[in-house]
């Protein structure tokens, strides 16, 4: 699924038409807490557009965190592209294996990715645990149709022999897994099929 050629395709539709609307909404919510020399952690982040924006936006510094390395060449071409490689990294881990690994930062980035892992609450939890500031993350809308059309996705995925599925979790548990680790809920919305939340750990 997530090959060099899904990470090249990514970082050309980022060039051709930049940030979707979630995404837009994401970075503004982010934005608005601050970002004076914050440091941001993007999660599962591919080419790391979300975390680039947010160094644009007066951030400091920037990480990027994922499970495949076929995304490193491409993010690190996004980086070059817009003066960032100095403030940027990337990073091959998984912070659920591996805790420890990566280290705090004030905001966390987390974009449709909890629902590619059957631990997609308790890696909110632990998302949670890495935010100073705030955590804000994308997930699909929790709706009957929703989850049926996620259920055929994954038939699709069995049909064609590849093994990664899609996973359907509750707003309520993803909420509470954030709650845990002292953060709350300041802001959501979303569209059709997907919808973010931002959390804010108290001051």
């Amino acid at each position: 699924m997530f090959d060099p050629k899904f990470a090249r395709r990514s970082l050309r539709r980022y060039r051709e038409k930049g940030l979707d609307r979630i995404e837009k909404r994401m970075v503004a919510s982010a934005t608005a807490g601050g970002l004076d020399g914050a440091h941001v952690l993007e999660i599962g982040g591919g080419i790391g557009a979300l975390q680039a924006e947010l160094l644009e936006a007066g951030a400091e510094t920037g990480e990027v965190v994922e499970l495949l390395a076929a995304f490193e060449p491409y993010a690190r071409e996004l980086a070059r592209e817009k003066g960032l490689a100095e403030r940027t990294s990337f990073r091959v881990a998984d912070i659920l294996d591996e805790p420890g690994v990566v280290k705090p930062a004030d905001v966390v980035l987390m974009n449709r990715v909890v629902c590619c892992s059957p631990d997609g609450v308790a890696l909110t939890g632990e998302a949670a645990r890495l935010a100073r500031r705030a955590l804000i993350l994308s997930f699909p809308r929790d709706t009957v149709w929703i989850r049926a059309g996620l259920r055929l996705m994954n038939v699709g995925f069995r049909l064609m022999r590849r093994s990664f599925r899609v996973f359907a979790h509750s707003r309520a548990a993803l909420r509470e897994a954030a709650e845990k680790e002292g953060l709350r809920l300041v802001d959501a919305g979303g569209g059709v099929a997907w919808e973010f939340a931002t959390f804010r750990r108290a001051t």
